[in-house]
């Protein structure tokens, strides 16, 4: 049994949010899952509190993973067309927020959060076999809750698909028999030149646990090679 294996993971819910640009009152989400939120969710499952020695164990691994995504359209409607997935823009007005200086924020802010409406991925993550079989017991029996990039974005099914030797069994297991390129795949590459865009969510810290208010996570460029379906 080889040393490394594959987590296959079905994120399917009526709002989904993956955000890997966003700044200050404007909370955009990509098209795709971010690794950062792959992550954060499993380490939510697990119950990983920031800054904590298990953390720090088990975190530098599961970054270290290479992840796929696969967009799975939904079931076509009377048209014979899936429903398109679209963005929601939702205006907020919060109170209790803090400064740079990490002092209260006496005012209202005003913040524009994007979200994924009808969208529907498969995500498979590669890493050795032993902290993937951690992760996908955690997400049968979650510590934390988990949902689907924002605490307003919870899953309409189970999330996690299964564990699995290769690649192919995994994609079995998300698409059925299927071929992958029917549908559109964001492939993480290792070769620049192999690339078609970089995203800034490779996590390097989820930050401290501190709750001075002062952002103190910690992201990296991450090479990927988007593959649009033949479909």
């Amino acid at each position: 049994m080889s040393d490394i294996a594959h987590l296959a993971l079905m994120l399917d819910g009526p709002l989904q949010a993956w955000g890997f640009a966003s700044r200050f009152e404007r909370r955009t989400t990509g098209l795709h899952p971010t690794k950062s939120g792959i992550i954060g969710l499993i380490c939510a499952a697990m119950g990983l509190a920031k800054g904590s020695p298990e953390e720090r164990e088990v975190f530098p691994e599961l970054a270290a993973s290479k992840m796929t995504s696969i967009t799975i359209p939904r079931e076509a409607q009377s048209s014979g067309s899936p429903p398109p997935v679209l963005r929601l823009e939702d205006y907020h007005t919060v109170l209790g927020t803090h400064r740079a200086s990490g002092n209260m924020n006496p005012d209202a802010v005003i913040t524009r959060r994007e979200y994924l409406l009808d969208a529907r991925f498969g995500v498979i993550v590669e890493a050795r076999r032993a902290v993937l079989e951690r992760a996908a017991g955690a997400l049968e029996d979650p510590v934390w809750g988990v949902w689907l990039g924002r605490k307003s974005c919870i899953p309409a099914q189970p999330i996690a698909r299964g564990l699995f030797d290769t690649e192919a069994q995994a994609l079995l297991a998300l698409i059925g028999a299927r071929p992958v390129t029917e549908f559109t795949t964001v492939v993480e590459v290792g070769d620049f030149a192999a690339g078609t865009d970089s995203l800034s969510d490779q996590p390097i810290s989820f930050g401290d646990g501190s709750t001075s208010g002062i952002d103190t996570r910690q992201f990296a460029m991450r090479r990927v090679a988007v593959k649009p379906g033949a479909r």
